[in-house]
């Protein structure tokens, strides 16, 4: 004959005290409080170069003297240039006028040979 042991019964639970609190987690305010904290700091490092960029552009500091005297020497070679340009393009007018009475000497050339005849 098989024999069975009876099991015991499950004693109750104790009751939960007032007095204590069970943890379910941090608060809701405090991870807001966290994630706009974090966003700051991330937006600091993400815009600090451009604001301080921008704050030397104001300033004027920005520029180097070597770069502003690199700027001076240019633009006097743009002005050399353009100069330079406008008599180019008076001696092609000459160039142009030049050709079309060489080409009108031409064309009165054989005229008067066959006047000649």
């Amino acid at each position: 004959m098989i024999q069975t042991i009876p099991v015991p019964p499950v004693p109750p639970t104790a009751p939960i005290p007032q007095g204590i609190l069970i943890p379910d987690g941090p608060p809701a305010g405090a991870m807001i409080a966290v994630v706009v904290i974090v966003a700051v700091i991330v937006a600091g490092f993400v815009f600090w170069p451009l604001v301080r960029a921008y704050a030397r552009r104001i300033e004027g500091k920005s520029l180097d003297p070597g770069l502003v005297n690199e700027i001076g020497q240019l633009r006097a070679r743009v002005a050399e240039l353009e100069e330079s340009n406008h008599r180019l393009q008076e001696l092609e007018e000459r160039v142009d006028f030049s050709e079309r009475l060489l080409a009108q000497g031409r064309e009165a050339l054989p005229a008067n040979r066959k006047e000649a005849n």
